[in-house]
């Protein structure tokens, strides 16, 4: 009984760790493309293309282990896209230079590190892959804001 309890807890922690990775990717490609259009500094521009592409990579992970585990990805809830896409634009009406883009993608990947890191601490009985991947959205998420601290 334990045992098949244990072996339940291990699949759905990582049922949901993994789905909370791929909604925070979706959640920092989308609000990077969304910022782009506005970058005019051509190696800020190159710096959030390089971490675009690395967000891809880490979602296309995360999608095929949740298809091996039998999951469908989500995307991510529609109030929350809805509210990033709105804040985004405002802040960016007022203000759309590189440290007003920069202060948001920090922002961003401030969030996104504590979302994954509380989902690691919640669904700490997930597979050693999707913990392993989690901590490296979380690694490339505090590299992203440490490289973008000169245009601050």
């Amino acid at each position: 009984m334990e045992k098949e309890r244990r072996a339940w807890n291990v699949e759905t922690h990582t049922k949901k760790l993994l789905e909370e990775c791929n909604s925070g990717c979706k959640m920092g490609i989308n609000s990077m493309k969304q910022v782009s259009d506005y970058i005019k500094d051509d190696k800020l521009k190159d710096l959030v293309n390089e971490y675009i592409r690395k967000h891809q990579d880490l979602e296309k992970e995360t999608s095929r282990l949740l298809q091996q585990s039998g999951e469908e990805e989500k995307d991510p809830g529609p109030v929350a896209a809805a509210f990033s896409k709105v804040t985004t634009e405002v802040k960016l009406m007022i203000k759309d230079d590189s440290s007003q883009i920069a202060k948001l993608l920090t922002d961003g990947s401030n969030m996104g590190i504590q979302s994954i890191s509380k989902a690691v601490n919640q669904y700490c009985h997930a597979s050693t892959d999707s913990i392993a991947l989690a901590k490296r959205l979380v690694k490339a998420e505090e590299k992203f804001m440490r490289d973008l601290q000169p245009f601050l």
